[in-house]
């Protein structure tokens, strides 16, 4: 089934992050950080905004497949909102996870590249079109681009399920971040190919 791949409008903002949320209901990490249904609904919206929202003004969001995925880039120079992120844990984690969450803040610090790169933030289907090549659909356009710039693409994968779809289109598993009883997450990079 063909699909178009666009960037997504800041006008799209809600359907791009309500694409998201959906997709990140049932996934490890984020449901470690979040267990409970109406604090995951209250908080997805601002983490993933504080996270990734970043790629709709950088010109670096897009969605597929009438709006059921979207995927959240930051190219080089454009970061997360650290101070953004830092609110939400406060105001929505316990003691016990933040400090867990802190771990997994260092860890990842230490696998993320400090050469230019584009991070993909977050990348979802609505688990009702997953199967269908949305995310491979995603990943191949915006790759290009990454591809196009000559530079380097990284992720951290917060599902073992979606390992298998980053590494056939070229990403590689770059270690393991799991403290305490924090489900495993797993920092990944592509090269960029000529």
């Amino acid at each position: 089934m063909g699909y178009d791949v666009r960037l997504a409008r800041e006008s799209e903002r809600d359907c791009v992050i309500s694409a998201l949320a959906l997709a990140f209901a049932s996934d490890p990490c984020i449901r470690y950080a979040f267990p409970d249904p109406d604090t995951y609904l209250s908080a997805f919206r601002p983490f993933a905004t504080a996270l990734g929202g970043g790629a709709l003004a950088a010109g670096a969001a897009y969605i597929a497949g009438d709006r059921a995925a979207a995927a959240l880039w930051l190219p080089p120079g454009v970061e997360s909102d650290g101070p953004g992120i830092g609110a939400v844990v406060e105001e929505f984690l316990p003691p016990d996870k933040q400090e867990v969450l802190g771990e997994v803040v260092e860890g990842m610090g230490k696998h993320h590249p400090h050469e230019p790169h584009w991070y993909l933030a977050m990348l979802g289907v609505d688990p009702m079109r997953q199967g269908q090549g949305l995310g491979s659909l995603l990943l191949k356009t915006a790759l290009k681009r990454c591809d196009d710039d000559g530079v380097i693409a990284y992720l951290e994968s917060s599902n073992p399920k979606n390992i298998p779809l980053y590494e056939r289109h070229g990403f590689e598993v770059m270690g393991l971040i799991q403290p305490g009883d924090f489900p495993p997450l797993y920092p990944m990079l592509r090269p960029a190919r000529a």
